[in-house]
């Protein structure tokens, strides 16, 4: 139960620090996603199982925030964990080049849904022009941000697991 305890308080600092500090430093309205940065890590160190919980929560989070349609970051997040957890197996702990691409990854496949979403609900606008001025500054902050994040979470197990 501690170590529930620990996780929900480091999910609760990368929520407060993704809404309250990251929009200062934003471009265009884009910033880091530090919720889909901690699920991914979290699904790469923990495995599937803990990465979909994670997913979820991370997705619950964001969800109550943006005020968009209830369940779509959710969906979307949980299936980005389950899939770096899965992908996890087959990846050394200690490695974090292949965290920081999937990072971005993830990223691209976030906004595809959340794109699709939004075209499946009746909102109507250029795709293409939307996703050069959101998509791809949002994968640079990811690939910026993605290092420094896992390297947290990854040095945040390590403790927690000493515990």
């Amino acid at each position: 139960m501690k170590t529930f305890g620990l996780w929900a308080l480091l999910t609760a600092v990368f929520y407060v620090l993704q809404t309250s500090l990251l929009p200062i430093f934003s471009y265009g309205g884009i910033s880091t996603n530090f919720m889909l940065l901690l699920t991914v890590s979290t699904a790469f160190i923990l495995g599937a199982r803990k990465g979909v919980f994670m997913g979820f929560a991370a997705g619950l989070l964001q969800d109550l925030t943006t005020g968009s349609y209830f369940g779509c970051s959710i969906f979307s997040y949980m299936l980005i964990g389950l899939g770096c957890g899965k992908f996890s197996t087959h990846v050394f702990k200690e490695q974090f080049f292949v965290p920081v691409l999937t990072s971005i990854v993830a990223a691209a496949f976030h906004y595809a849904m959340m794109l699709m979403f939004m075209l499946l609900f009746g909102y109507r606008f250029d795709i293409e022009a939307h996703a050069g001025q959101t998509l791809l500054p949002m994968m640079l902050y990811q690939f910026l941000f993605a290092y420094p994040v896992h390297r947290l979470v990854y040095n945040f197990d390590k403790r927690v697991k000493r515990i």
